[in-house]
């Protein structure tokens, strides 16, 4: 039994299925647009303009602008400028940035930990599956945002409170990263249960190969497609989970921009009337945290047709 093209032709259907789906969907496609548009703006303006958090970004005789079209707006600074005289466009793309980044880091620490996990308790069953299992269980009982609170409170403990801001946000990305490994790791142990019976990893075995080889090189391969959907997904939720934690003091710092600090910070001008500083971020995250929803239901829907249509 040749081993050679079994797993290829596994993997490979996946991709014509999806590539065909995406032709024939448009809100996908838009969605798709969206979120690359955004990413263009966060990760391109920075490389291009001066950090508005730095000294030389802001300008107190330019503070609390509105937009543009509105009475008193300057043309230089489009959507308005904060209390530090901080033009918001340029605010948003640096926010932004931060928001993105903190949600793709914690997106792969759960992603990977729970993926191992979950190989590990699939593949290896007993005393390993009932005890990662077990720590599954525990570990739902706590919302990733009482589990980032602990763990910041636990760091604040250790440390005194006297945290660097990379400290800061490396703590966050962590937080959010495990709060968020239970999903990955019950989805593939499942999947893994199933394909260590098939008779391609049987061949396997006959052929010689070693089990961290089967793992590695014929199963993972074949289950990964449902990891992708929930990480896309999770990345959304990821980025609302900073944004909370931001806007309620214990996430990233008010020295280092975020969409949350930005709406934390906007929030306290809200009773003036300067209502932008905290409208435009809300937009922002909006907007994207709606586009990953959608090309991630899209990818649901297509690695798993019966729940096309499902919330």
């Amino acid at each position: 039994m040749s081993m050679s093209g079994t797993v290829p032709r596994r993997s490979q259907r996946r991709p014509t299925r999806l590539w065909r789906s995406i032709r024939h969907a448009s809100g996908p496609w838009i969605a798709a647009v969206i979120l690359a548009l955004l990413a263009a703006y966060a990760f391109v303006v920075p490389l291009f303009s001066v950090d508005p958090f730095s000294l030389a970004g802001m300008s107190i005789l330019d503070s609390l602008l509105p937009p543009r079209w509105m009475a008193g707006g300057d043309p230089a600074h489009w959507l308005g400028t904060d209390d530090q005289g901080r033009d918001m466009v340029l605010a948003l793309a640096y926010g932004l940035r931060t928001s993105i980044s903190v949600g793709v880091l914690s997106v792969l620490i759960g992603l990977v930990v729970g993926g191992t996990l979950g190989l590990i308790a699939g593949f290896v069953g007993g005393w390993a599956d009932t005890l990662i299992m077990r720590a599954a269980d525990v570990q739902l009982a706590y919302p990733a945002l009482l589990l980032a609170m602990i763990i910041d409170g636990v760091v604040r403990a250790i440390v005194g409170g006297q945290r660097s801001v990379f400290a800061a946000v490396t703590i966050v990305v962590i937080s959010i990263g495990f709060a968020f490994w239970v999903q990955y790791a019950r989805t593939i142990r499942s999947s893994v249960m199933v394909e260590r019976d098939l008779d391609y990893v049987s061949a396997a075995r006959i052929s010689g190969r070693s089990e961290i080889g089967i793992v590695f090189l014929h199963i993972l391969p074949n289950v990964m497609a449902p990891l992708f959907v929930i990480a896309t997904i999770n990345l959304g939720i990821a980025i609302i989970t900073e944004a909370t934690l931001s806007f309620l003091g214990i996430g990233i710092p008010l020295t280092y921009p975020s969409l949350g600090m930005l709406i934390r910070t906007g929030n306290n001008f809200l009773q003036s009337g300067d209502w932008w500083i905290a409208a435009w971020p809300c937009i922002l995250l909006v907007i994207f945290v709606v586009a990953v929803n959608v090309v991630g239901d899209h990818l649901r829907d297509v690695f798993n047709p019966r729940l096309k249509g499902r919330g």
